[in-house]
């Protein structure tokens, strides 16, 4: 198959739209503490939908994972755990700096390191950036972080154009350094997920040669490398059930009595409810599998994307996290977040989406002309 890097980009699109849109529907799950919905779409993000896809899209999936090198095997699940507890700190950077910067930080790093590592590791960062290819490339990745960085300020802005009242609402532990120490955790950890796809890279190599369409290939790597992060959210899940007692609520149609305030991630649904009050079960698996197989979709369209970026897919993390600021900032528009911010504020957004669309087009142009001539 030949490389379309524009295409390529246009799949990259679409996993930012699943990525950006996948927490909608947990906010259709009631009466559930977070630790159960989370665990419950996580069967489906992680375990149900990539097997299900990989073993209907590929050829002898468990053939290709049986041959596949150990060392191969062992990093993509271990880089998934470390992305795995990524994902788990991403929280408490929102609980600390709040959305909007909390988001800028952990997502610039996690786009730099994300982008950057795989070359580095594999010794290939001087020739990959000392072609025409790979200057277009840098120079798009240096747009990027930039479209964060705006998007962030006017996150901030809009922080600060919000009442005292809803301010503390917002951010009730605002603490600057400890939000950006975590907030560098996450955003390094995170970038985990690119590792491990990158260290999984022969097992895409044996599912081509067992026959599988080339934009199929990445699929077997996923199964491997969510399996870490499942094992890692898993753990963290169940932890929370114990600690929480909300371990029957995968099963009982009624809520026990939970005392407010219970537990650090008690759903606001839960804490205080009264005993005996209705669950909506089959409303709540619904909406959370939905969530999960949402969340899992940004994942199935990168590795389709990054069969199509030639020479230079490494790049593909940088489309991906400007994708998922594209896509999340409009569905904060689209659920009046940014109603009756100031002009200022909505011109920063703008400005900053704007930077993070052209960046993915110049990513894209770099790959293109990669795509011409051999990779130097």
């Amino acid at each position: 198959m030949v490389a379309n890097p524009f295409l390529g980009v246009f799949f990259h699109w679409l996993g930012g739209l699943a990525s950006g849109s996948f927490y909608v529907p947990y906010r259709r799950v009631k009466k559930w503490s977070w630790e159960v919905y989370w665990l419950v779409g996580g069967f489906f993000s992680w375990i149900i939908t990539p097997w299900v896809l990989a073993l209907t899209k590929t050829q002898d999936l468990l053939t290709v994972l049986g041959e596949a090198p150990a060392g191969a095997l062992g990093w993509a699940y271990f880089w998934g755990a470390m992305w795995g507890l990524g994902g788990l700190t991403f929280g408490l950077t929102m609980r600390y700096l709040g959305m909007s910067l909390g988001m800028a930080v952990a997502l610039s790093y996690c786009s730099v390191f994300g982008t950057l590592m795989p070359p580095i590791f594999n010794g290939t960062i001087v020739d990959k950036f000392s072609t025409t290819s790979g200057h277009w490339i840098g120079f798009g990745i240096i747009v990027c972080v930039l479209g964060i960085a705006v998007t962030g300020l006017a996150g901030m802005s809009k922080d600060r154009e919000m009442s005292e009242e809803k301010k503390k609402e917002a951010i009730k532990e605002f603490n600057f350094w400890k939000g950006i120490l975590v907030a560098t955790f996450s955003g390094i950890m995170s970038a985990s997920f690119a590792y491990g796809l990158n260290a999984a890279e022969p097992i895409a190599q044996i599912s081509a040669q067992h026959g599988t369409t080339t934009l199929w290939t990445g699929l077997p790597k996923l199964c491997v490398v969510l399996l870490g992060g499942f094992t890692t959210n898993f753990i963290w899940c169940v932890l929370l059930n114990v600690k929480n007692k909300t371990g029957y609520q995968y099963f009982s149609p009624t809520l026990r009595e939970q005392p407010a305030g219970q537990g650090a991630d008690a759903s606001p649904a839960v804490a205080g409810a009264p005993r005996g009050e209705r669950v909506p079960m089959l409303n709540n698996y619904l909406f959370s599998a939905l969530a999960g197989v949402t969340w899992y979709m940004q994942f199935f369209f990168y590795t389709m994307g990054e069969t199509q970026m030639g020479n230079y897919k490494f790049s593909s993390w940088t489309i991906h996290m400007a994708s998922i600021i594209i896509f999340s900032s409009l569905w904060g528009i689209a659920l009046k977040e940014w109603k009756g911010c100031g002009a200022g504020t909505k011109r920063k957004l703008a400005i900053g989406l704007a930077l993070l669309v052209v960046s993915t087009i110049i990513v894209g142009y770099g790959n293109y002309l990669g795509a011409q001539t051999p990779a130097q």
